[in-house]
């Protein structure tokens, strides 16, 4: 079965019989003058001749099949099924200014953790293309950034604009990260939920307990995957310039609390690891990957067939015929 491109424009469709009845209702009626209406007696009932109206009803059917034609009829072809996911996942993104230390590296340069966290994340979302994928980002409070979408590029370009100055409340709100990913996964229909939450600190700000909100993950069965982001003792954090516009460092002790994110794995099922590096970071992403999928079957077209010309042509040779109608067997007095 065909189907349109833009079937919106369908509804132009209802306009046309309102725009004939207007027409038909304010247009005057040609009209000669005569000396004297003796000539003219016994047809004066007539209201428009027989070409006239056909003439009308051609033009208001060749504009009906330019409309059809605008909305982009078209069939589809080269059915084939498609096997998608329906695992719906949130990632929690630590946010805090302890995120600013730089322990890790990309391509030999120094980088960040929130900028290793974001270039491994954007690699994982490519991968999982039949995912809802969805985003909250957390320091002092916790936000959401990004709805759980099928739209990655919707979601990358929120993830882009994330950075340390974003949330300025101090901080570490894991619990609350826990609750605002739950808020969103609890109304949705999936038969497979999942939180990825990556943080480099300890729980020290929000109203709500970390293990108190893996509770909550465990009676809904979505399972809570954490990453403990940052090098083992100490790392070196960015304080400043000094008069050369150099970044000038000092090291900061690496305070995550792997209990805590242990025991929130634990409870809901999932796993917690240590990321310490970027390529560590990498296999991390690559083993969540395996997570547990639910297979649905879908049908997806590989290419479509326009046939709006169907409809165009058919239309300009209304008009050409009426045209050549109108100067030949419809040809009548100015």
């Amino acid at each position: 079965m065909p189907d349109f491109a833009h079937p919106y424009l369908l509804l132009l469709l209802l306009l046309l019989p309102i725009l004939a009845w207007l027409r038909g209702k304010h247009g005057r009626s040609a009209a000669f003058l005569y000396s004297s209406t003796d000539l003219v007696r016994g047809i004066t009932d007539l209201r428009q001749s027989s070409p006239k109206r056909a003439g009308a009803k051609l033009r208001w059917l060749a504009l009906a099949l330019c409309v059809i034609a605008l909305a982009r009829p078209r069939l589809g072809e080269g059915e084939t099924a498609v096997t998608a996911s329906g695992t719906d996942i949130v990632v929690a993104l630590d946010l805090s200014g302890s995120m600013a230390a730089e322990d890790f590296f990309s391509q030999k340069k120094r980088i960040n953790r929130l900028e290793a966290a974001k270039n491994v994340l954007i690699e994982f979302i490519d991968k999982r293309r039949n995912d809802r994928i969805g985003l909250v980002a957390f320091a002092g409070r916790a936000y959401i950034a990004s709805p759980l979408t099928l739209d990655h590029d919707f979601l990358l370009q929120n993830l882009d604009r994330l950075n340390l100055e974003t949330i300025k409340d101090e901080g570490t709100a894991i619990g609350s990260a826990i609750a605002a990913g739950l808020n969103r996964l609890r109304d949705l229909d999936s038969k497979s939920q999942s939180m990825i939450l990556m943080t480099d600190g300890e729980n020290n700000a929000g109203e709500m307990p970390p293990l108190t909100a893996a509770e909550a993950a465990q009676s809904l069965d979505v399972k809570i995957y954490t990453i403990g982001v940052g090098t083992r003792g100490t790392a070196p954090s960015p304080v400043g310039k000094d008069l050369f516009g150099q970044t000038v460092y000092r090291q900061m002790e690496v305070n995550i609390d792997e209990d805590t994110l242990t025991k929130i794995a634990d409870l809901t099922q999932g796993k917690y690891y240590r990321a310490d590096s970027t390529d560590t970071l990498q296999k991390i992403y690559q083993e969540i990957d395996q997570l547990e999928k639910s297979e649905i079957e879908t049908k997806q077209y590989l290419y479509y067939e326009e046939i709006y010309h169907w409809f165009l042509f058919p239309a300009l040779g209304i008009l050409l015929l009426e045209t050549f109608l109108n100067h030949t067997l419809w040809r009548r007095l100015p």
